[in-house]
């Protein structure tokens, strides 16, 4: 059998095509999408401007269940052609490649996956802000607020809140009092900082900022309700902060010496 990271002929990629801005695939991604036969795209998420001009054949899998996806991997992979699966953000995050990776596994079909920029990446970056700042938060939670996908209770927001980490929400927007109320129960303050960034990095992305006391009516003002990316926690303020001891002349490592 041959299995994922195996060198096996003519493998299936799971590509991701970034958080919007086509620009954001990787080098590797862009080649592939370009040498491919069949590209399957997320196409109510990833730009189409990735797959204008191809040679490919491209399904939109927009209104596909998992069945219809995996017959056409399949039937196009039997054949000798080059597919690739295209995924919006980075795909191993909440990107629902591990039940299309069982069913490769399963019909012996090699696959590979190439990373991409998540949407909590270019979310920060559209705030310009550092999700990890020294003596302030050395940690980053991804989760998401549980709704039709249910959530583990032990990984509810109310737990993950008592960490006072920097946070980034997924697939929540929609629900924001209720995910304001969750935060707040568990443990983070009225004042702690909140951004909300709707299509980062699109041309026709959207901002909301505030605090948890504050942000939920400017988030439903601003009519955010789904592709937006929550941001939370005092690394949002952009507020001065302890710098790193990484370039601090004082500070002494491998590649250089103290100047004090």
């Amino acid at each position: 059998m041959v299995r994922a990271g195996q060198a096996g002929e003519n493998p299936v990629w799971f590509v991701g095509a970034g958080p919007g801005d086509p620009d954001l695939i990787t080098v590797k991604g862009k080649r592939l999408l370009a040498d491919a036969d069949v590209v399957i795209y997320a196409g109510s998420l990833v730009n189409p401007v990735l797959v204008q001009g191809l040679k490919a054949r491209v399904h939109d899998s927009a209104g596909m269940h998992l069945d219809e996806i995996i017959g056409i991997i399949r039937e196009a992979w039997e054949a000798g052609l080059g597919v690739v699966r295209l995924h919006t953000g980075d795909p191993c995050i909440y990107g629902a490649i591990g039940e299309q990776m069982r069913r490769l596994d399963a019909l012996d079909i090699p696959y590979g996956v190439v990373p991409g920029v998540s949407s909590a990446f270019a979310a920060a970056a559209s705030l310009k802000v550092e999700l990890t700042v020294p003596e302030v938060t050395q940690t980053v939670i991804f989760t998401r607020q549980a709704g039709r996908t249910p959530v583990p209770p032990r990984e509810s927001l109310e737990r993950l809140a008592a960490a006072r980490a920097s946070m980034c929400i997924f697939l929540s927007a929609g629900n924001i009092e209720q995910v304001v109320e969750a935060l707040l129960s568990g443990g983070y303050p009225e004042d702690t900082p909140v951004a909300v960034v709707a299509r980062a990095t699109w041309p026709d992305e959207l901002v909301v900022r505030g605090r948890l006391a504050d942000i939920a009516p400017g988030v439903m003002e601003a009519g955010i309700k789904k592709t937006a990316m929550i941001l939370v926690g005092r690394a949002i303020s952009k507020e001065p902060g302890p710098e790193s001891r990484l370039y601090h002349r004082g500070f002494s490592h491998g590649c250089r010496r103290s100047n004090d």
